[in-house]
């Protein structure tokens, strides 16, 4: 199917009308059946441009959005009624392009200073009791009996990594199997039970867990440190964020009267029913 909006984008179409003088957004580029094109309308068109379109040169943005909009405004003048489909797109855009532009609103003037974020990094690490972390590589097969043969290689002594890389059908296999570091409630229970029984260099039974057979070998163990601020930093300064543009954001829904329907009467499968919308 053909890009319209490119098409739209670098059709040219002549304009009736002289040369524009540039003295506001105000400006009219255009007029379609009787309803203006302005230069306030172009560079609102500019503004939503996808990031790969906003580095072309002005003139063309100018010649080319201009352009589009004669087009979308004449074609837009041939439909008498808008379709239900179209009509609810219309609301929803609206809906959210004005949502859009309170919350840009209310997350413009947001200042998140460093005393701010050293009272968020000592709120955090406080009581900060650090968790020891496992650094593991495993072989994944789809049977016990696999798992048990490698296992016997291995203390035959087969390299690990190298039975990992030929036989492992897990997505760490190509790398030897190294799963890196990681601590409790990261892995499966009965992978990580199994990890914690091992000491380090030792190799476990065969494993099962939902996704097949695991042969593991821990290879180190770790406490670590708190982290310093400074490496947290950017964390800290983005969830500081979010909660205070959360906060405002509920502030200004808490002034709406909402009332909601209960869903349980609605088969899920509506929300993709298109027959629905296309009277």
């Amino acid at each position: 199917m053909p890009n319209i909006k490119a098409i739209l984008l670098g059709a040219a179409l002549a304009l009736p009308l002289p040369a524009a003088a540039q003295d506001g957004a105000d400006t009219v580029l255009a007029v379609v059946n009787g309803k203006e094109i302005t230069l306030g309308h172009v560079i609102a068109a500019a503004a939503d441009l996808p990031a790969e379109q906003q580095g072309l040169p002005d003139a063309v943005l100018l010649e080319g959005l201009t352009e589009r909009l004669v087009q979308q405004a004449a074609l837009s003048e041939t439909q008498d009624e808008l379709a239900q489909s179209l009509v609810l797109r219309l609301e929803n855009e609206r809906r959210a392009l004005i949502a859009s532009e309170l919350v840009e609103a209310m997350a413009s003037d947001i200042e998140i200073t460093d005393t701010d974020l050293k009272a968020a990094y000592d709120d955090r690490y406080a009581d900060f009791e650090p968790e020891k972390e496992y650094n593991a590589s495993h072989i994944l097969v789809a049977t016990e009996e696999e798992a048990q043969a490698l296992v016997t290689e291995l203390e035959g002594g087969a390299d690990f990594a190298e039975l990992a890389k030929e036989k492992s059908t897990g997505p760490s296999g190509p790398g030897g199997g190294d799963l890196g570091w990681f601590a409790r409630g990261a892995m499966v229970e009965a992978f990580q039970d199994a990890v914690e029984t091992l000491d380090v260099g030792a190799v476990s039974d065969p494993v099962e867990t939902q996704f097949g057979w695991h042969v593991i070998k821990l290879n180190e163990t770790r406490i670590p440190d708190v982290p310093a601020i400074d490496d947290v930093t950017n964390e800290l300064r983005t969830e500081l964020f979010r909660d205070r543009l959360g906060d405002r954001i509920d502030a200004a829904l808490a002034k709406a009267e909402i009332e909601r329907a209960d869903l349980s009467g609605i088969d899920p499968a509506a929300v993709r029913d298109l027959s629905l919308i296309s009277e």
